[in-house]
């Protein structure tokens, strides 16, 4: 995005940046305008396009924005390593957490990637397979190893994201379980599915899958 002259012109990008979050989700991104963005904000509808171009822009900004933010954090949730069993709890503990704390961003990301024009779609499905290789690179090494009861690391990584990924629809701060208690359910779970034990089927796809 392009950001005006002077010590505004960050201040602004970002309380755009705020709004369109808070509109999008509320009204959906077909739904709003460029002037009820600018009315939420406080500005005229002319100086949007001292800071964006397009709606468009906007949408593809604050996804692609989110995207760089979560690789970047799940990166540093691994930085430690270790074997399979550890990167994959701190895995599962860093993606409930993450979800929750940016639920606009995520549920944009998933609900409006419709609403992409070809190419910057094409870039974000590329920032979000660049984050389910982290875990398939986890789940491969845990199959290889013996950690890990797995038929196919890449089909059971994406029931695994799909699992944690509801947290953000769901989650209510003021529920019964805290965004800890959470994270360690459904740690037990992911490591529960894909832990070797006699009898367990796992997230293994059937034959022919």
């Amino acid at each position: 995005m392009a950001r005006t002259a002077g010590s505004s012109g960050p201040k602004t990008l970002a309380a755009i940046r705020r709004a369109g979050l808070r509109l999008i989700h509320a009204h959906g991104y077909e739904a709003m305008s460029l002037r009820q963005l600018a009315a939420e904000v406080g500005i005229q509808q002319g100086s949007l396009y001292n800071h964006i171009s397009t709606k468009q822009e906007l949408l593809f900004d604050l996804i692609s924005v989110h995207m760089h933010d979560l690789l970047q954090a799940a990166d540093a949730a691994l930085k430690e390593g270790g074997p399979p069993l550890a990167r994959l709890k701190a895995f599962v503990a860093f993606h409930v957490d993450y979800h929750i704390e940016r639920k606009l961003e995520v549920m944009i990301s998933y609900s409006e990637l419709r609403s992409l024009e070809p190419e910057n779609f094409k870039a974000v499905v590329a920032l979000r397979s660049a984050y389910e290789r982290k875990l398939i690179a986890i789940l491969t090494d845990g199959a290889a190893d013996g950690s890990f009861a797995l038929a196919d690391p890449r089909i059971a990584a994406f029931g695994i994201l799909s699992m944690l990924s509801g947290t953000a629809t769901w989650f209510d701060p003021r529920g019964r379980l805290s965004k800890a208690a959470i994270a360690k359910i459904f740690t037990d779970m992911a490591v529960g599915a894909v832990t070797p034990r006699e009898g367990a089927v796992g997230l293994v796809p059937p034959p022919g899958t």
